[in-house]
């Protein structure tokens, strides 16, 4: 997004650990921040946080991606693309609720919000990958596991959800459902492919660096929901 004017990138941390959100009501966060930045009310905005567990399903997700019975969270339907993932403590989700410049590029936007998370891991000696065809973050191997998630919508100009980045999460959870729903491929986290406790307190600077730099956003300005008026 080279072509992007010079701006601000808010970063609002939502909740963490003890505090982490529900997701109906990060939902309803996101709801009402969009709203504003369509108005231009607030600069481009990210949400950062861990939600309790939960499934959340795509437009995309077929009956076969879900699980059977109970999983032991919520299954949720929303309003992004993509198919069915899960998300809670351990994993770091971000919102970058954001103007698309003109014309819109929403693949490209996918393409970034990689790039961002691949330079993340980099930043941890991780070497990480794109497939052709599969959004999200890979590390490649025999099979590929899945690293980080990407699901996004954007109304009236302006993106939100976003992704999803595994950091010392259970990965049981997975086992669950077919995530995104691709078969015959693994899902993995930092801590299990860096062989050390990687927390998701450790991943957020970098992730904030990141995305700024992504998004040509000359300063980064953090501020919590009371300030910005969410």
């Amino acid at each position: 997004m080279s072509d992007v004017d010079v701006r601000e990138l808010v970063v609002v941390h939502a909740g963490f650990g003890a505090a982490a959100v529900p997701y109906e009501d990060g939902w309803e966060l996101q709801k009402r921040t969009h709203a504003l930045r369509v108005d231009d009310a607030i600069p481009d905005t990210v949400l950062l946080l861990e939600h309790l567990p939960v499934y959340t399903a795509g437009k995309r997700t077929g009956a076969l991606d879900r699980p059977f019975g109970d999983p032991g969270a919520p299954i949720i339907d929303v309003d992004r693309g993509g198919k069915i993932t899960w998300h809670g403590p351990g994993q770091l989700t971000g919102y970058p609720i954001v103007r698309l410049p003109d014309p819109k590029d929403v693949v490209g936007y996918v393409r970034l919000l990689e790039q961002m998370m691949m330079d993340v891991c980099a930043d941890l000696g991780l070497k990480t990958v794109t497939v052709e065809g599969r959004s999200g973050l890979w590390v490649p191997g025999a099979p590929d596991r899945k690293i980080g998630s990407i699901g996004i919508r954007v109304a009236r100009g302006v993106a939100m959800h976003g992704f999803m980045l595994n950091c010392d999460n259970d990965m049981g959870w997975f086992d669950k459902i077919v995530p995104c729903g691709i078969r015959d491929v693994g899902s993995t986290n930092l801590s299990r492919e860096l062989g050390r406790s990687v927390t998701v307190a450790e991943i957020v600077p970098l992730v904030e660096r990141h995305l700024a730099a992504a998004l040509g956003a000359a300063e980064t300005l953090h501020r919590t929901t009371a300030q910005l008026g969410v």
